[in-house]
């Protein structure tokens, strides 16, 4: 562009208004094209044209809420001792048992015989052993709260997974499914508990201890 020249870029809705102050200045001697730049520009940021938006997603940087669901929250699986104690089964997984109280598949404590309770971890992991298949111990550690046992064995659509926790000579626990199954298009999980609870007698029928049941209460 040669020296002396301004370029002057319009805006589609300004280009009218432009043009007349072109008009206007050309009935004036003596008044260049360069001094109508200021002008030029003024005018042309003085006019919106929708056509040339740029549309901007609205809440920018807010966090994406990803709606729950019964399946999504089944598959949040959460293990460990919440507070100190084995954790309540998860109201969206049917196919669990648990001695906490505010489980709705509730059971009662184990209760290791006199004299036993010394070796109470071991004597669970020969029993697990000796009743369930493919089994993979994942912790054994002490807590301030008891010694906590997790293991990993074979369940009816996969794997399962169950939680000791021995304190004196009570042993509280939680054995759960970690898969669960829905059956399109109902929001309800398929299965119950009587796996988890059949697993259980098993187990504590090897280790010869005493389960309190509902059914001996009577």
């Amino acid at each position: 562009m040669p020296s002396g020249h301004v370029l002057l870029i319009f805006l589609p809705s300004a280009t009218a208004a432009v043009g007349g102050a072109l008009k206007v200045a050309e009935a004036r001697k003596g008044l260049s094209l360069s001094s109508l730049a200021p002008l030029g520009l003024s005018l042309a940021l003085s006019f919106s044209s929708p056509s040339l938006a740029v549309p901007f997603p609205a809440g920018v940087g807010a966090p994406v809420v990803v709606p729950t669901t019964p399946f999504s929250q089944s598959r949040d699986l959460k293990f460990g001792l919440e507070d100190g104690k084995i954790r309540p089964c998860p109201s969206t997984n049917p196919g669990c048992v648990s001695t906490n109280p505010k489980s709705s598949s509730f059971a009662f404590p184990l209760v290791i015989p006199s004299g036993s309770s010394e070796n109470a971890v071991q004597a669970l992991k020969d029993a697990i052993l000796r009743t369930q298949k493919n089994v993979k111990f994942q912790v054994a550690e002490e807590t301030p709260y008891g010694q906590y046992l997790q293991a990993e064995v074979d369940g009816g659509f996969g794997r399962d997974v169950m939680e000791f926790l021995v304190k004196g000579d009570v042993v509280v626990y939680r054995s759960m499914a970690t898969k669960v199954t829905y059956i399109y298009p109902f929001t309800t999980a398929f299965g119950d508990s009587k796996g988890q609870e059949e697993r259980m007698e098993k187990i504590v029928e090897q280790l010869g201890w005493y389960s309190p049941k509902f059914d001996t209460m009577d």
